[in-house]
């Protein structure tokens, strides 16, 4: 892990550390543009042939009905059983809150003003499923998706070896209420559910991460279908400074690490013992983890900056815009006002990323790769759309009408003054 001094560091060369570009993105794109147009040409057959080509699988077919899913949902070991039901009833409980009935609003006199929420009618699910399959990830996008009120949730995660799905994925789908999982990963996932095919009903809206390949196939089909946004590799940023605990901070970021080789993890403290210390533990902990290759070598591509102060730190953050943002120190409070972008923030020396991953409540399906500067994480808002209404009684019209007509008079369109002109004659 490369260690950099802010103060050093030129506007350029803080770009490019904030940038997350990877040089083979062209190929990328290139792969999925040929997967999305095979998927569009020869539908549930092209599924079947990437099943075989990607995941090593002969599919018999291309999903789990509600029966197979509650027969493996029942080997779902009881501890795993009871740590899901916790998280999904802190998801629910928070994404609950999240619906709102708005004020109807008189702009002026008679003039009457609102907006209601409706449900996106279908929506798509991707539950990523390469190096680690996430039943949380599960959780995060359904369980919105139904407070939503959302009546078609078409779900797809990659194949097992077996051509099944795993107990803990398919002890969710039952605990929500979802009886069909498609066996469709990558690319073909996004396609399928973007265009439709013989047995994958066409959504409205797709959410979910994934690799570089979803998110790439995510953000082509975008002129047919909406996201929720583009979300690729994992990322956790750490602000810290001399009351922070190395050993924390070494396991928050080879928390992230272990996601994936591609997944960053940044240090930013005020202090060379923290980073000295956290290096040190970094190497301690990483012996012991099952997927120490993979955490070593995101690692490898990660650095540490040193910063003058938090105000600096902070700085630095704003301008990565980190997916993940852990405030490693005492004193987090007074930097909350100068959050500007991120997706989700940890507080405190006692708040692991780990928690908003799994169980505290909030969503951990958030934007990555600098998206955090327009994007928010997903909500049960992201699941609706706003519809706005009004209303105007006689007297409204006789109150606004001369300001449209005039506002309509000068812009050309006779049309729209009419409309107006036509009732007030009346």
């Amino acid at each position: 892990m490369k260690i950099y001094n802010y103060t050093d560091l030129s506007k350029s060369k803080i770009e490019e550390l904030c940038s997350r570009q990877i040089e083979d993105d062209k190929l990328v794109e290139e792969r999925v543009t040929g997967i999305i147009s095979t998927v569009k040409k020869d539908g549930d057959q092209a599924l079947f042939n990437f099943a075989k080509a990607f995941d090593k699988v002969d599919l018999e077919k291309l999903f789990l009905d509600a029966e197979e899913l509650k027969a493996i949902a029942s080997t779902i070991p009881t501890e795993a059983k009871k740590a899901i039901d916790t998280a999904y009833q802190n998801i629910k409980t928070f994404h609950q809150s999240q619906l709102k009935t708005e004020d109807k609003i008189e702009t002026m006199p008679g003039v009457l003003c609102w907006r209601e929420s409706r449900a996106i009618e279908k929506v798509g699910l991707y539950i990523p499923g390469g190096t680690a399959v996430l039943p949380s990830t599960f959780l995060m996008l359904a369980t919105p998706a139904i407070i939503a009120g959302c009546k078609e949730i078409v779900v797809c995660s990659p194949p097992q070896r077996d051509g099944k799905t795993n107990c803990y994925l398919a002890y969710c789908a039952v605990l929500l209420g979802i009886e069909k999982v498609f066996l469709i990963g990558g690319a073909q996932a996004v396609a399928a559910m973007a265009f439709g095919t013989e047995s994958v009903p066409q959504v409205y809206k797709i959410f979910g991460p994934g690799n570089r390949y979803v998110t790439t196939a995510k953000t082509m089909v975008q002129n047919k279908v909406a996201i929720d946004m583009p979300a690729g590799p994992s990322e956790v940023l750490v602000i810290a400074d001399e009351t922070a605990n190395p050993s924390f901070i070494a396991a928050d970021l080879l928390a992230q690490a272990e996601h994936g080789t591609d997944s960053q993890a940044i240090l930013v403290s005020t202090s060379n013992q923290i980073i000295a210390d956290t290096l040190k533990e970094i190497e301690n902990q990483l012996t012991i983890l099952p997927r120490k290759d993979i955490a070593a070598k995101a690692i490898a591509n990660s650095y540490a900056v040193l910063a003058e102060n938090l105000d600096e730190g902070m700085q630095f953050s704003n301008e990565y815009a980190p997916e993940h943002l852990i405030l490693a120190t005492e004193h987090f409070q007074s930097l909350i006002p100068s959050i500007i972008n991120a997706g989700s923030v940890f507080l405190g020396n006692f708040t692991p990323e780990s928690v908003g991953d799994y169980a505290s409540g909030t969503n951990h399906t958030l934007p990555t790769s600098g998206f955090a500067k327009a994007y928010s994480g997903v909500s049960t808002d992201a699941f609706l759309k706003k519809i706005t209404f009004q209303h105007l009684s006689a007297d409204g019209l006789n109150n606004i009408g001369t300001t449209v007509e005039i506002l309509a008079e000068a812009e050309g369109l006779e049309a729209h003054k009419n409309a107006v002109s036509i009732r007030l004659k009346n």
